[in-house]
């Protein structure tokens, strides 16, 4: 009995060799598989030999899978094994991650936990290379709920969390706009790398959280480049653009050298901010190194060109881009329309039309705006019809406020009101604004009246509105209404919104307000003006004396 025994586990241990030595015979193959076609051959070959319920193998299948997002042979692989074990559900649960294939990866972690099993052995339990992919899909899906079950499931189970499954929590729970938690992992955490720091200032930064997210930052031990690039984002995206090109800047000098991500975030501050001079070193560094060519890059420098004035290098870029997407029509066109280029616009979206690129809502703003600058107001009629009729583009504020301002200049206030009484959102203070200027352009005192009660629900203590009103009044020289308007204006205290100004100096924006003497250069700055105006003053009087001379010779 003993020696039968012996002999039968002699023999199971042979097999398991034997078996071992077949599956180790197909790694190098699989380690080298690039392509489906090549993973094909091997799998007939793993069939044949009966090896195609081997768990180890179909794991090493589904990665190669994985690795050409073949989702659809990975899941058939996994799909013929009848005792997968964790590696194989793993396997599988990451490759529909990988593939952004949330819901898939969600469905397989159920079916894990209640799938059935010959004996109480083989019971199935997630181990900790389970549980980063299973949170991933849970922040693509942007479910929180789910979230916080797939965080119990780990607590539960009390597998040894790796620094991955900490950062994939607080990256779920930033996405999730659950920085109170995000927050909460990222103190309990005892190894933090690069990627936690970056996680949780993403997460501030995305809610516009600038300050909490700048702390941070200050704090971090070692920046990397994605860190620098979130905070350059950050700052763009809340329209705190001189920051973000200070953050771009500090990124220099610390011998961090710009990527593609880093300057696509930086430009929108150039353009918004005029930094012309930056934006040029910008394109001169991509040109060096070969990004110029990248179709996001151009488009954002084509865009920063045209917010800068100088359509005719955007042009150039833009005639220079050989794959050209809706982007970058639409920003051209959009870039011609604003810097008066009506016409040129608007054969540039004809020219679009013929490289049968589709339009999206953002060419559409650009198109109706170059209508609304030329007054062509049938044509921006015309347009408004078509994103609607023939590409089935709902219109936004944005392409109403076009509208409304296109036909009210035109002189259709009428057609304009009626257009705002249609709308399909609610129009804003800027609809109405809109409204009010062309009906100072007019003379139209009763439709603007009728704008002017609903700018005084929608902003009571915006100073813009008064003023404008009272301008209709004096230009039908309705006295008594201005003087109502003033007093209205001092009796709410209502206070007008400060000018300020830009102006780029040796590659640095400085922003000057009204009334605002708190730069230290401030009084050379007065001091100047007070001899330009007395310069002034006396090129008048010469003038002057110049004048009555000339006026006595012909006397």
């Amino acid at each position: 009995m003993e020696l039968s025994s012996t002999k039968a586990l002699t023999g199971t241990a042979t097999r398991d060799h034997v078996l071992r030595q077949m599956e180790n015979h197909f790694v190098p193959a699989l380690s080298n598989c690039i392509q489906i076609a090549q993973l094909k051959k091997i799998h007939a070959c793993i069939v044949k030999l009966s090896l195609s319920q081997s768990n180890f193998l179909v794991t090493k299948m589904v990665d190669v899978c994985d690795n050409c997002s073949d989702t659809d042979y990975a899941t058939l692989l996994f799909q013929q094994v009848e005792e997968p074990n964790v590696f194989s559900y793993n396997a599988i649960i990451r490759t529909y991650s990988h593939n952004h294939l949330y819901r898939l990866a969600i469905s397989m972690f159920k079916q894990m936990m209640r799938h059935p099993r010959k004996s109480a052995e083989n019971t199935i339990s997630p181990d900790r290379f389970t549980f980063p992919f299973l949170i991933k899909s849970c922040a693509g899906l942007l479910c929180h709920r789910l979230g916080q079950q797939i965080h119990a499931q780990l607590c539960k189970f009390g597998t040894d969390s790796l620094c991955i499954t900490e950062n994939a929590l607080i990256d779920m729970y930033t996405k999730c706009d659950d920085l109170a938690t995000a927050n909460k992992m990222f103190q309990l955490m005892t190894n933090r790398d690069a990627i936690s720091w970056n996680s949780l200032i993403f997460g501030h930064a995305r809610l516009g959280q600038m300050k909490s997210a700048k702390d941070l930052f200050d704090e971090m031990p070692c920046r990397t480049i994605v860190s620098w690039t979130t905070m350059i984002t950050g700052y763009a995206r809340v329209g705190c653009y001189s920051e973000a090109l200070q953050i771009f800047r500090e990124m220099q000098m610390v011998g961090i050298d710009p990527d593609e991500i880093s300057i696509v975030s930086v430009l929108p501050a150039c353009a918004q901010l005029g930094a012309l001079e930056v934006g040029k070193w910008i394109h001169m560094y991509s040109d060096k190194n070969g990004f110029s060519k990248k179709t996001s890059i151009c488009n954002a420098l084509v865009e920063m060109y045209n917010k800068c004035g100088c359509f005719d290098q955007a042009r150039d870029l833009f005639d220079q881009l050989v794959d050209r997407d809706v982007i970058s029509w639409s920003t051209m066109i959009g870039g011609l329309a604003n810097n008066g280029k009506a016409h040129e616009a608007l054969e540039l979206f004809r020219d679009m039309q013929r490289a049968q690129v589709v339009p999206n809502a953002i060419t559409f703003l650009g198109v109706l705006t170059a209508c609304t600058h030329a007054g062509l107001w049938k044509e921006g009629l015309e347009c408004f019809d078509c994103m609607r009729e023939d590409y089935h583009i709902e219109p936004e504020i944005e392409h109403y406020g076009c509208l409304v301002d296109l036909l009210g200049r035109s002189g259709r206030l009428d057609q304009a009101l009626e257009t705002i009484m249609k709308m399909q959102v609610k129009p804003d203070s800027r609809i109405w604004n809109s409204l009010l200027s062309s009906c100072r352009i007019h003379h139209n005192l009763d439709m603007a009246i009728i704008a002017m009660e609903h700018l005084l629900e929608l902003e009571p203590d915006e100073s813009g509105n008064y003023v404008l009103l009272a301008n209709i009044y004096a230009d039908l020289g309705k006295w008594e209404a201005v003087s109502s308007i003033r007093k209205l204006i001092r009796n709410r205290r209502i206070k007008k919104t400060p000018g300020c100004s830009l102006i780029e100096v040796g590659n640095v924006v400085e922003e000057f307000v009204s009334s605002d003497d708190s730069k230290s250069f401030s009084k050379d700055i007065f001091r100047i003006l007070d001899v330009l105006a007395l310069h002034q003053d006396r090129t008048n009087e010469v003038k002057d004396f110049e004048q009555e001379l000339t006026d006595q010779a012909l006397s």
